[in-house]
């Protein structure tokens, strides 16, 4: 189905089809100097149908490589935000653009809003396929209006009662050590930047690090004030681990030592059925759409959430991120605090 955006001026012809995130062909130059000058002009419609769609998904870019795309991020996010508190292996491949993710092909990656747990967040992400897999690895989106609407009520009033906490514990041998996360060789620099950053933390006997952050997990969008689910609450949740792992872990660390773990902002753990609930909100609001060479998706990271779905062959997906948020511009129902460890 065709479709013009509210508030776009039509430049574009946008395809809205069920299941699939709103799309267009960019039609025009096949050079990457005059991709990047028709984007500019084009800026208004896309923020116009990123606002209402939360995600868009642009096909038929010239983008070659790396450097393609960084010029293309630069004219769409000039505001870059870098990547703080790191939890999945990535690729830095320069000028602030990365590898989606460097997980197993087998792995699916769940629905999650980029940084959701950290003070400061990118408001946008763009991501881009230079190499397509053969099969699977679609970067499925899902809008966290529906979402919020999705979940239980019981549930969501909770969570905005009382928000979530994380807990992790960084080591090199089960999860990202606390050098990378931190990107820090110094204790000092990590006490100070989890003071700074509202995060309670805890040294080990044996070196290693513990953290807990208290955040809400129900905001508010900086620009239009809807109010979105956004937080890794399922994400990191013992639950959402494979039962064999979950249960060699828990056998091996007890639950306090998992390297992840998610509860209610009360402490309150979740139940099995919980993430269950959770699944099937984020399910319920899930498009996606096969990537090709050339193709470029545009991620309102407050209104959507992303995730990765399993895949075969070769897969190179490049992202970059920007337009930081602060999170105490989002009308938070909760405020961030320490967590208890």
């Amino acid at each position: 189905m065709r479709s013009t955006p509210e508030g776009t001026t039509g430049e574009l012809d946008w395809e809205v089809s069920e299941g699939k995130p709103v799309s267009a062909w960019l039609t025009g130059p096949d050079d990457i100097a005059g991709t990047c000058d028709r984007l500019a002009a084009l800026l208004p419609e896309l923020r116009a149908a990123l606002a209402e769609h939360g995600a868009v998904h642009l096909r038929g870019l010239p983008l070659k490589g790396v450097d393609d795309f960084a010029r293309v991020r630069d004219v769409l996010i000039p505001r870059h935000t870098p990547y703080r508190e790191k939890a999945t292996p990535r690729s830095d491949l320069g000028s602030g653009v990365f590898s989606s993710t460097d997980l197993p092909p087998s792995q699916p990656i769940m629905m999650h809003n980029e940084n959701s747990y950290t003070l400061t967040f990118p408001g946008l992400l763009l991501f881009a396929c230079l190499t397509a897999p053969e099969e699977g690895g679609a970067t499925p989106v899902a809008d966290c209006r529906k979402v919020l609407r999705n979940v239980p009520a019981p549930l969501a009033e909770k969570v905005r009662a009382s928000g979530w906490l994380l807990r992790r514990g960084y080591s090199e041998h089960i999860s990202t050590d606390w050098r990378t996360a931190f990107s820090a060789q110094d204790r000092g620099d990590v006490e100070r930047y989890c003071a700074d950053n509202l995060i309670g933390h805890r040294w080990q006997d044996d070196g290693n690090l513990r953290t807990s952050q208290l955040r809400p997990g129900v905001i508010r969008h900086p620009r239009s004030g809807e109010e979105v689910w956004f937080n890794h609450l399922a994400f990191w949740n013992e639950w959402s681990l494979d039962e064999e792992l979950r249960e060699v872990l828990v056998e091996e660390f007890g639950r306090d030592g998992l390297p992840f773990n998610t509860a209610f902002g009360d402490g309150e753990p979740l139940t099995r059925d919980d993430l269950e609930d959770l699944r099937a909100a984020y399910e319920a609001a899930t498009v996606r759409e096969r990537w090709r060479p050339g193709d470029l998706l545009i991620v309102d990271n407050v209104l959507t959430a992303h995730g990765r779905d399993p895949f075969r062959g070769d897969r190179r997906i490049v992202v970059a991120m920007g337009e930081p948020v602060d999170l105490l511009d989002c009308a938070p129902t909760v405020q961030p605090a320490a967590g208890q460890l």
